[in-house]
């Protein structure tokens, strides 16, 4: 489908009822009850980039089930003082790839954490954390274990996200009162969720989020080419007598259900022209965003008419920088 001349008003207050499971919060309250009951740091060492400006530890933490989850931790050098720092979660088929790969946040003085997704790496970047509980499902990460929601992958992906969050706060030179995290199409899902899960996080920046408003994302995806809706949707077209099992479980992961809990201040940035992960699904978080507390937190959408999934790209990076640098500056430190 093609979002060529979307009404842009209706998709500034689209805001539909998504169903939520009774049981959500008591669902997650127990799954991370069971993770957190673990240290959340594993492993620290030193990894040598030859990049001078920057000093870089590979990081192994403590995630769902206590699986170890690799995750790239990075600074500027010579920094000794606790500085805000940025989570990031990777899109999706993507591992964390190599250390230097992603380097705006350090760059711009932050430290910065980049996780690794489990069983999903060798599509568009390596990884080094496999995903032991694999169940019954579909042949793809978005398909694993998708008939009950105990053993989905993103059950354990959300996890593992969380975890980043307690793993970096015991790292040294990271102030835990200004943890930001951030991600695109499926780290933006994943953010959305940390915001949700956490509320003492001091920013969230969103782009073009996968897992938002989920029932109504899988049928407006054409499976053919496929990427993780389409996945959904091609396991459906195969086990038709599935679809209620499955419409169970992704409600218990959808971001917009989670980016109603949230606190944090956010920031978003979507393509209106994106078939990937149509711009009204992540509206729908956005216009939820928050609205589940007593105040709605701050908030800002940045829309590209002309953009699918790539979103503002570079342009809109620059646009993150400058937000989150006024809300750090507003933030209390430790």
């Amino acid at each position: 489908m093609t979002y060529s001349n979307p009404d842009l008003d209706r998709l500034r207050t689209y805001a539909p009822r998504i169903a939520e499971p009774a049981d959500f919060d008591e669902f997650w309250h127990d799954t991370l009850a069971a993770a957190t009951a673990r240290p959340a740091l594993v492993d620290v060492r030193p990894e040598r980039t030859d990049l001078r400006l920057l000093d870089t530890w590979d990081v192994t933490f403590a995630g769902f089930a206590g699986d170890p989850v690799r995750a790239w931790y990075t600074r500027p050098a010579g920094q000794d003082a606790p500085l805000p720092t940025v989570v990031e979660y990777a899109g999706y088929g993507r591992g964390r790839g190599l250390p230097h790969e992603r380097l705006t946040w350090p760059v711009a003085g932050y430290a910065h954490l980049l996780m690794d997704n489990r069983g999903q790496s060798g599509q568009y970047a390596v990884g080094d954390t496999v995903d032991p509980h694999r169940a019954a499902g579909g042949p793809w990460p978005a398909t694993w274990g998708i008939l009950d929601p105990r053993d989905y992958h993103y059950r354990r992906l959300i996890t593992d996200a969380v975890r980043a969050v307690d793993a970096v706060r015991a790292l040294p030179g990271v102030d835990p009162t200004r943890v930001v995290v951030a991600g695109n199409s499926q780290g933006g899902g994943l953010a959305l969720a940390v915001a949700g899960l956490v509320d003492d996080l001091a920013a969230v920046l969103v782009s073009a989020p996968f897992l938002c408003d989920v029932q109504n994302a899988v049928a407006l995806v054409d499976p053919f080419p496929h990427g993780p809706y389409g996945e959904i949707g091609r396991y459906l077209a195969v086990h038709r007598e599935a679809e209620a099992a499955v419409r169970r479980t992704l409600s218990y992961v959808d971001g917009v259900t989670f980016a109603r809990r949230a606190t944090a201040p956010a920031h978003f940035g979507i393509g209106l022209r994106d078939t990937a992960c149509p711009p009204r699904t992540g509206f729908a978080a956005y216009n939820h965003y928050g609205t589940g507390r007593s105040s709605v937190p701050e908030r800002e959408m940045h829309v590209y008419p002309f953009n699918g999934h790539e979103h503002g790209e570079a342009l809109h990076v620059r646009r993150q920088l400058r937000w989150l640098a006024t809300v750090v500056e507003r933030a209390p430190s430790a």
